[in-house]
């Protein structure tokens, strides 16, 4: 089961971004992350959007924050990549009239809904300037 690892890859880039010259190329951000340039820019897109980056044109262009790493949380950078699912695992959705599968499906559905609520709530109290001090040691 593939892993989506936008989020981990977007705090990464940024806290490298304000650590280094304050700008990155999506060239430059790609092979950080061993990927594809276009794949930085959709990224980028929404981070954009909620102005935490902006795009800088011109010979020493590139991405630069919009905001102080103390001012953006994980939840920010989450909500800004389209709040991805936390879990991998899902529903049974193949027999809806099935009272065994609604069971199983509310119980479960609770639980989840229970931990995304926890770990949302975590990334809302967690800036980029805290993971900083990790980084230094």
């Amino acid at each position: 089961m593939t892993q989506d690892s936008r989020l981990s890859r977007m705090l990464h880039m940024l806290i490298h971004i304000d650590l280094h010259d304050g700008r990155a190329t999506s060239e430059t951000i790609a092979q950080m992350l061993g990927t594809n340039p276009v794949v930085v820019r959709r990224m980028m897109a929404g981070l954009r959007e909620q102005g935490y980056v902006e795009a800088v044109r011109g010979p020493h262009g590139g991405w630069k924050l919009a905001r102080d790493l103390a001012d953006i949380t994980v939840l920010d950078v989450h909500n800004a990549l389209g709040s991805p699912s936390l879990f991998a695992v899902g529903l049974a959705v193949d027999h809806p009239d099935c009272p065994v599968e609604r069971s199983v499906n509310a119980t479960l559905g609770e639980i989840f809904d229970d931990a995304e609520t926890r770990v949302t709530s975590r990334y809302g109290n967690i800036t980029l300037a805290d993971l900083i001090p990790d980084i230094k040691r």
